[in-house]
């Protein structure tokens, strides 16, 4: 087997919120769709505190929220006022242009709480790139799961391990919740071109390495992958076709022409943009 890539995570901070960053890096640009991959840390939120990110754009990409902890207030210019739990799917695609505000429910908020969860931006095909924008919210119930011996594996979007996702991807995608007892083994096979895994928590070798927290490891091409559990362990499975092209990513904008992302970027900062109803406050264009 060829040996995998390893890409450590940057931490950052979003509006307040702690995160860690690995894609995209300069090691790897996208694996399948995911051209974008934030781990919202554990973080303890005292009362009258919580996660407010203001009103702000994207083009040409799919965003993907999925809760281990905490609650979500997501709100967009298409109307959408939707409250994310655990184990649900918020899945917004931007289109030709779309704002959106992420933030902890106001009475969440008053009483303190504690958020831990998943956001990843999937690049839209090129024929969608300019399409309608659109949001879906799916429940946990609605998710598909297989639990055998001793190995969960929740879809939460795509298909893989004889399960489909009923979020409404673009193209061929791969992302998967696994929660794996100790001493229990999960074969990866190359049904989707490309793969990576995220280890949230636990003990966990990939073809007799050992795979390190926090780390988005890159499997080879082509080849299956063998996982085996220590002990108790929590991960994400991310991948799918290739992209259609090479992307640019400026700021909240992804596209394969970089006039579409300078045209976004000047409607933006002249306010010629959808506006989340109900909303004032929103983040500027960085210069």
């Amino acid at each position: 087997m060829n040996r995998p890539l390893v890409i450590r995570p940057r931490a950052e901070s979003v509006e307040g919120q702690p995160i860690l960053r690995p894609l995209p890096s300069a090691q790897c640009r996208s694996v399948g769709p995911f051209v974008f991959f934030d781990h919202m840390l554990e973080t303890d939120y005292a009362p009258g505190h919580g996660m407010d990110i203001r009103q702000h754009p994207h083009i040409g990409l799919s965003t993907l929220t999925y809760l281990f902890e905490g609650e979500i207030q997501h709100k967009d210019s298409l109307g959408s006022d939707q409250r994310v739990q655990p184990g649900e799917v918020s899945w917004m695609t931007a289109g030709a242009g779309v704002a959106h505000v992420e933030r902890t429910p106001a009475e969440v908020f008053a009483a303190g709480s504690r958020l831990h969860g998943l956001q990843v931006w999937l690049a839209s095909p090129q024929a969608h790139e300019q399409g309608p924008a659109s949001y879906s919210h799916h429940p946990a119930a609605s998710l598909p799961v297989s639990d055998t011996l001793g190995v969960r594996i929740c879809m939460i979007a795509g298909t893989g391990f004889c399960l489909t996702s009923p979020v409404p991807v673009l193209s061929p995608t791969l992302y998967a919740h696994v929660q794996m007892q100790p001493a229990t083994t999960l074969s990866v096979s190359n049904e989707h071109a490309q793969r990576a895994l995220y280890l949230l928590e636990g003990e966990l070798m990939l073809d007799d390495e050992p795979v390190q927290p926090c780390s988005l490891v890159v499997l080879p091409e082509g080849e299956e992958a063998v996982l085996y559990a220590e002990e108790e362990c929590q991960l994400v499975l991310i991948g799918g076709a290739p992209l259609d092209g090479p992307r640019r990513m400026n700021w909240n904008f992804v596209a394969s022409d970089p006039e579409l992302i300078e045209q976004a970027r000047v409607k933006w900062a002249a306010g010629d943009w959808p506006v989340v109803p109900g909303e004032y406050s929103r983040i500027e264009l960085p210069r």
